[in-house]
This record gives C-alpha cells, sequence and structure tokens, in this order.
C-alpha cells in the first residue's frame, strides 16, 4: 500500500482516458446538484477533499471494468488503477471541471437535471465563507428563469454574457487555452474593472484549482480479494455495503478464460441468479415473491453458501485436512469454473428443498421459520443426490428440521453450523456418523409456549405449520384438513380462539392469552364468524357446517382442543389441555420424547 497526492487535473485526465476506472460492483454516481456545487466550492478553496482509494491491476484488471459516468469507453482498455472509494467525488469533478458537457445530475426532489456550472467572480475574491454563494448551476441552455419560467433572469449562452454577468464556465478550468480567451473578452468588457478583478481571481480561485491535490492511497495488485472487499466496506460506511455477490459478479465478468471461451462473452452472474430464483420463485412462494426483488427470500448470498459448502465438503474428500466452510472467504475465493458447475445441481437441490417444505405445510415466505436452515439442507441434497429419498433418509432429515426450528437453533450465528450440520447429517444419513448436534442439542420446554406470542419466533411459525401437518381442518371449510394448496386460497392464517380482552376481564391474568396456545390456523371466513367467547360463536359455525354438534367437536379436536372447554369457556382447562398436546406433538416432530423437561402439570399457572 502506498500512499500518494497526484494533482486533481492529472487524476481527471486518467478518467478521460480509461487508465483511472471504476470495478463493476461499484454502484452509479448519484450525487445532486448541492453536493456538487459544494464539493466545487472545497476545490477552488484548496481545503481537503478525503483520501481517494484505489487498486492496482499491474496490468490485469482482476474485475470487469467500466469508466466512470461521463467518461468515453476505450475499447479494450485495461485500466491501471480500480477506483474503490471515491467515486461520486471525483465523478461530480469530471463532469463539472473537465467534460465538455452539462452535468446529468438531481435536484434536491430527485428529478433529473442537467446544469453547468459557473463560478460568481465577484463573490469568489470575497470572503471565503461565501464560496458556496459564489458557485452557481445553471439549466442545460445557460439560460435562468423564474416566474414559472415566463421572466429570464440570466442568460449565458455567449461568452460576452458570462462575461457582462461575471460568471467563469468551469468546465474549460483545465483548459490553458480557452482560459486565455474567456480572460481576453471578461478584460476587454471593463478592462478598467476586470484587469484588476482577474487578478485576484486567478490567484485566489484558479491556481488554487490546477495545483489541487488528491491524497491517493494505492493498493498494490497482489491484495487478496478478502482485503479488496473489506476494505470497500469500511470506506463506504456512509453507503450501501459491498455484498460478496457483487464483488463475485464483477470478478466473473473480468474471467478471461471464459470470455475468450465464451466468443467475447462475459459471465453475467446476475442473470444466471436471476433464472434460477425466478424458477424457484414460481413454482415455491416460500422462497420469496418475485414482485419484491430477487433478494426478497431465498438470496444470492444463501445461494452462494450453498454452493460453497458442497465446493469445499468435495475438496475436503480429497484433501482431509481442510475444512468444510462458506465464511466470506470462502465465497471470494470460489472459482468462476466451480460456481458454473455446481450453480445448476444447486437449483435443483433447492427445487427439492422447495418440495420438502411443502409436505411439512411451509408454502409461503411469511411462514418459514428459518431461511438460513435451508442452505445446509439444500448442501446435503446436493452431495447425497438420490440418498436423501429413502424412508430412513427422509425421516432422518425431517427430524433434524423440526429439531432445528422447535428447539430454535438457527436463531443466532450460522456459519459454523453449517459446517456441523452438513458433515454430521450426511455421515448419519449413510450411517458412518452419530445423530447431528443439531437434533442432540435441541430442547422445547413447555414453559416455552408462553412465551410463544408473534411471528418473530421460529417454533411460533413451526408450531403453526406442524398442526396443518398433522390434519388440522378449517372451521368453516370442512370437508377436508387444510392443506399447503388451500392455506393462500382461504387466507389461512394464526386466528385467536379465546378473545384477549374477555380473558382478562373475566378469568384474569392466570395463563397467557397472546401465546400460541390460544391461536390456532384458520381461513378468513370462520375467523369473521369468531365475535365473542367460543361458546358465543361456536353456535354459528355449526350451522354453517351443516353438520351435528358431535361431529363439529371431531373438528375442533383436529386442532388439538378439548371442544367441551370451548363451550363451557373454560380458559383454564382448554389452556393447560391444549399446552400438554402441543407439547406433544413437538416431541413428536423433534423424535425426542424423554429428552424434553418442564412439562405441563395441570397444577396452576406456570
Amino acid at each position: 500500500m502506498a500512499l500518494d497526492s497526484p494533482k486533481l487535473k492529472d487524476v481527471l485526465a486518467d478518467v478521460a482516458s480509461g487508465t483511472l476506472q471504476l470495478p463493476d460492483f461499484q454502484r452509479e454516481w448519484k450525487w445532486d446538484d448541492d453536493r456538487i456545487r459544494a464539493i466545487i466550492a472545497t476545490v477552488t478553496l484548496d481545503y481537503p477533499l478525503g483520501v481517494v482509494m484505489t487498486l492496482e491491476t499491474g496490468g490485469h484488471s482482476p474485475f470487469r471494468a467500466r469508466t466512470l459516468t461521463g467518461a468515453s469507453l476505450v475499447e479494450d482498455k485495461v485500466p491501471s488503477l480500480l477506483l474503490l472509494d471515491g467515486q461520486q467525488r471525483l465523478t461530480s469533478l469530471f463532469q463539472a471541471l473537465y467534460l465538455d458537457a452539462p452535468v446529468e445530475t438531481v435536484d434536491a426532489r430527485g428529478k433529473a437535471i442537467k446544469r453547468w456550472y459557473y463560478v460568481d467572480i465577484a463573490k469568489a475574491v470575497g470572503s471565503s465563507a461565501d464560496r458556496d454563494e459564489a458557485i452557481v448551476s445553471v439549466p442545460e441552455n445557460k439560460v435562468l428563469r423564474t416566474d414559472f419560467a415566463r421572466t429570464v433572469v440570466l442568460d449565458l449562452q455567449t461568452t460576452e454574457n458570462e462575461c457582462a454577468a461575471g460568471l467563469f464556465p468551469l468546465h474549460f478550468v483545465f483548459d490553458a487555452k480557452r482560459v486565455n480567451t474567456w480572460q481576453k473578452a471578461f478584460v476587454k468588457a471593463d478592462e478598467d474593472r476586470n484587469w484588476d478583478l482577474w487578478s485576484q481571481f486567478e490567484q485566489r480561485v484558479l491556481d488554487q484549482v490546477r495545483s489541487f491535490q488528491v491524497p491517493m492511497i494505492r493498493l498494490a495488485a497482489s491484495t487478496s480479494m478478502d482485503a479488496v472487499c473489506a476494505v470497500f466496506e469500511r470506506v463506504n460506511t456512509g453507503g450501501v455495503p459491498l455484498n460478496v455477490f457483487e464483488l463475485l459478479t464483477a470478478t466473473y465478468a473480468g474471467d478471461r478464460a471464459y470470455t475468450e471461451k465464451s466468443g467475447g462473452d462475459y459471465y453475467q452472474l446476475p442473470v444466471i441468479w436471476q433464472t434460477i430464483k425466478q424458477d424457484l420463485a414460481t413454482r415455491f412462494p416460500v422462497f420469496g415473491r418475485l414482485d419484491q426483488g430477487l433478494e426478497d427470500g431465498l438470496s444470492s448470498s444463501d445461494f452462494l453458501q450453498a454452493v460453497a459448502l458442497v465446493r469445499t465438503w468435495e475438496r475436503k474428500q480429497s484433501r482431509p485436512g481442510t475444512a468444510v466452510s462458506c465464511k466470506r472467504r470462502d465465497l471470494l475465493e470460489l472459482p468462476l469454473a466451480d460456481f458454473d458447475r455446481l450453480a445448476p445441481l444447486l437449483a435443483k437441490a433447492f427445487n427439492w428443498v422447495g418440495d420438502f417444505l411443502q409436505q411439512q405445510c411451509i408454502v409461503r415466505g411469511t411462514d418459514l421459520p428459518y431461511r438460513t436452515q435451508l442452505v445446509p439442507l439444500a448442501a446435503v441434497r446436493a452431495i447425497l443426490g438420490a440418498e436423501t429419498e429413502g424412508l430412513a433418509a427422509e425421516e432422518m432429515i425431517t427430524q433434524w428440521y423440526w429439531c432445528g426450528v422447535l428447539g430454535e437453533m438457527y436463531g443466532g450465528s450460522t456459519e459454523t453450523r453449517f459446517t456441523r450440520d452438513v458433515e454430521q447429517l450426511i455421515a448419519w444419513i449413510r450411517g458412518a456418523g452419530d445423530v447431528p448436534d443439531t437434533i442432540a442439542d435441541s430442547y422445547f420446554f413447555a414453559e416455552r409456549l408462553d412465551t410463544l406470542t408473534t411471528r418473530n419466533s421460529a417454533a411460533y411459525k413451526g408450531i403453526y405449520a406442524l398442526l396443518i401437518k398433522q390434519g388440522a381442518v378449517d372451521w368453516h371449510f370442512t370437508g377436508a384438513p387444510l392443506s399447503p394448496k388451500r392455506l393462500d386460497e382461504h387466507s389461512v392464517y394464526v386466528r385467536q380462539i379465546f378473545p384477549k380482552g374477555w380473558v382478562s376481564k373475566t378469568r384474569g391474568q392466570t395463563y397467557p392469552t397472546n401465546s400460541i396456545v390460544n391461536k390456532t390456523p384458520l381461513s378468513y371466513r370462520a375467523s369473521q364468524a369468531m365475535t365473542g367467547p367460543p361458546a358465543t360463536y361456536l353456535p354459528s359455525l355449526v350451522a354453517a357446517s351443516d353438520m351435528r354438534p358431535e361431529w363439529f367437536d371431531d373438528v375442533i379436536a383436529t386442532h388439538l382442543i378439548d371442544p367441551d372447554a370451548l363451550r363451557n369457556n373454560d380458559y383454564e382447562r382448554f389452556y393447560i389441555d391444549r399446552s400438554k398436546q402441543l407439547v406433544d406433538l413437538v416431541q413428536t416432530a423433534m423424535g425426542k420424547r424423554t429428552a424434553l423437561r418442564g412439562l405441563v402439570d395441570g397444577d396452576g399457572p406456570r
């Protein structure tokens, strides 16, 4: 790493020639008119601009590169430097001070505008505190109007008009020939006044701009990808953090071997991901809604982590000393050839995951307990393939999944658990290892039911799905059990059984009223009829079902609810009985009936 201080003029010349470019992971330039005027004022005062950071390429750019906004593309130009930090500042200065074209920017309301930038000579030679006011921007046609565009207050379409207004055009400040020509016209306009004024302006403003230096850190071409990513994130704290996907996009696009092999086309990672995600989301809404963007639901980072897990698992088979991992470093070191080979395999694996979740009655993104748990699951499927399809393997995977959900094992740091689960689950299924830690270490205490009150809890969503999976029948559409396909069709969500207000008023707060115990999956139409306590609304539900009351009791029982407790408005009896049944449901799903502690005993509040 080296520190340099080149002149601004030379830096902008490098931008124009393509010697200094952007790595393709950089986002688009977006500064507005006010910020551009402010940074121009900073340069004219020779105030610190802030350090710019670049990466030397050594003649071989590690990323696909692109020119800064406004610079002409030079065919096959390999940049010597890639700009990591300083894009907004240098692009603004390049367009305003170097290009012979209006700057494409936005106003304070975000509306697209084009502006030329000038400096008011008289104001600029005054107090430095007024320098911001000395920087003027005018529309593309160089005519400034007021009164709803009816009145012209400034017309700078000719050099004579510019000189008369005392406004120097900043876009050719580094072009000595044009500056001299403009100076002559300015002095000629009022020789007695303007000669001395120009001398002051040249000394206090133009010389400052011409000699302005840009502090620049140059990272060596040997800097690792991980370091580049880390440095970029640290110096761009004011913006959106760079993610691995964006860095790999630029890296893969700059892969010369692929470009040569494909006849000049570059690898477009975003297009590959878009195709995969759209296919997954179309078939399985649990992976995210397409109308909310490609990063809604299953994200590109999730997919890359699954790919990295498979790649490092393969590597360990031939090199036993290496580790299975999906940390950022593993993703950044993921070769294009390996990603291109494994991506289709992982796409199929996530399709299998979608089927698996559907079998668990988890079909919507909002109902998914842990998105992160899908990463090792997809990796295991990609590695084992058909080995996951036997009855024994399916039972093992299902137990592992529910232990992770109900034991809330994926609520914290996940990278280490990813690694353990992939290796341990594969070995367990193949009969070569013990029960995975996610199963062995998971517990569900009965008291946890009292605190499962919102969809923020994985176990809350898990119990909701298990109630549907074990055969809950809707209280309005009573022809058949709820099924994954009917959840959206009938707006099935968690509904309150006993009204909270009624319980508080008549029964006090002995047992919680907002926990999952007092909720169950029901359709919107069923919930519409549930006004007041159960003894009040049950008769109308029974009548609407066209069933005999005892048959409707069987429907209620499919929700693991004692019908008598509902008909008698006995909240205490209902809560104790249902808690026991829900704990039994959880135990069965986790396959750990004897390992759980703290079961409800019915002797009073916990």
